[in-house]
């Protein structure tokens, strides 16, 4: 028997499911890595998502530290959520909806201190 004998088609062989709740741990550590550090009393971000065979559409809530340039920091959870689920759940990420639930203040007073250079 040769090696190509005892192989099964690619087709006949099944398929891999990811449950849906994997995928959204997968969106929520993302945006984790992407918001970086959060404010004390931040949550962590959460994440859900609606997975239609290879597609995840994906929300996900979030705190930031005020003020920061929210649209910015948005901008890079989306696109590293994206890069995440595609990279290693192998899905397309044609939606990323980013909702910001708080804003927490950040302490300014050492900040203040370093601005006066």
């Amino acid at each position: 028997m040769t090696a190509t004998k005892g192989r099964v088609a690619a087709a006949e062989r099944g398929q891999t499911r990811i449950a849906d709740r994997v995928v959204a741990k997968i969106a929520a550590q993302a945006a984790k890595e992407a918001v970086g550090p959060s404010p004390g009393d931040a949550s962590a971000p959460r994440a859900t998502v609606s997975v239609h065979r290879d597609t995840a559409r994906v929300h996900v809530s979030l705190e930031l530290g005020y003020p920061s340039d929210i649209g910015r920091r948005c901008g890079a959870v989306r696109r590293r959520v994206t890069e995440r689920v595609e990279t290693l759940a192998g899905m397309d990420v044609p939606e990323v909806a980013v909702q910001v639930e708080q804003l927490h203040a950040m302490d300014t007073g050492a900040g203040a201190e370093g601005n006066g250079r």
